[in-house]
């Protein structure tokens, strides 16, 4: 059988990457342990979070993704078998911004809620124009000599300040962004597409775009006069007002017809199709949700499929 992993610089890493973003949001502790179960019993080995998931839930104060996390590490013994990827410089006003004291100190709290001693693929959440990139990158460098952690990546980031960071990476010789996690998917490609991937693509990133399925739109469960009973539902909503929402919708029904597939499982497709792209990042609420999610790993796009879906998103 062929193997569908994907390479994140040293890493190798299943075609969905869960994200953590609902653990202890919208899934309390078991729900978020049966998907997590679930996910891992499929083949799946890629973990999402950050360490400010879910601090915008009222009672939150972040880190409660990291902390359902690392118990479950804890109850399966299974750390070494997960790609486990989190985030540094989102937090609260105190802790925000990439400076080397947050990072350094950013790194220590998620160990200690992961229950781990290293992070696979640390991110920079978002950008911090106020720090200068040979001090952020110097600071995650240590933390990658320390083994604290593995691969070093970057989220919300623009692409001349992504080039920056590279080209110090390069001409020190310290540890470079082997990943970018970009803002992407069948109704927002000028999000990623053009400078941003164009920097990644010459420097051999790999991408893990978030909102992959635009907030649950790509699902095709928001459909004119349905309404739909989630946290999201009013930014999903939102891509059935244009005509271009409208028209990916019928482009993804039509293939997911010819596939006998979820339309969730042909917008992943589609994403997995494009150049860079190593795994879309979607998660699950429930058990129940992770089947279309999974299946992106045997839906194989035909050439006509992928022009069809990105004529109906342009």
């Amino acid at each position: 059988m062929a193997d569908i992993h994907k390479k994140i610089g040293n890493l190798s890493v299943h075609p969905l990457a869960l994200g953590g973003n609902v653990f202890g949001w919208t899934a309390d502790e078991a729900e978020s342990f049966a998907v997590l179960d679930a996910y891992a019993a499929a083949g799946g080995n890629f973990i999402d979070t950050a360490d400010i998931y879910s601090v915008w839930a009222p009672g939150n104060e972040g880190g409660e993704s990291e902390t359902v996390i690392g118990n479950w590490f804890a109850s399966r013994g299974n750390r070494a078998d997960i790609v486990l990827a989190t985030k540094v410089g989102g937090g609260q006003p105190e802790k925000r911004g990439l400076s080397a004291n947050a990072i350094k100190s950013g790194v220590e709290e998620s160990l200690r809620r992961l229950r781990t001693d290293y992070i696979d693929l640390y991110y920079t959440h978002f950008d911090d124009p106020s720090v200068p990139v040979e001090e952020f990158i110097t600071a995650l460098d240590a933390l990658v000599k320390e083994g604290k952690v593995r691969e070093i990546a970057a989220s919300n980031i623009t692409a001349d300040r992504l080039a920056e960071a590279l080209a110090f990476s390069d001409a020190s010789g310290l540890a470079k962004y082997a990943a970018i996690q970009p803002y992407y998917n069948l109704v927002s490609r000028d999000t990623y597409e053009g400078d941003l991937a164009d920097v990644a693509a010459r420097h051999g990133l790999a991408a893990v775009p978030y909102f992959a399925l635009a907030s649950g739109f790509l699902t095709g469960k928001y459909r004119p006069g349905r309404s739909v009973d989630s946290a999201r539902a009013e930014g999903a909503g939102k891509h059935l007002e244009s005509e271009r929402g409208r028209r990916v919708l019928a482009a993804l029904d039509e293939v997911a017809t010819a596939h006998d597939a979820e339309v969730a499982t042909v917008a992943l497709a589609w994403l997995n199709a494009q150049p860079t792209v190593a795994s879309p990042l979607a998660s699950a609420r429930t058990v129940e949700q992770l089947p279309a999610l999974l299946a992106v790993a045997d839906v194989t796009l035909t050439e006509a499929e992928l022009k069809r879906l990105t004529e109906a998103s342009a």
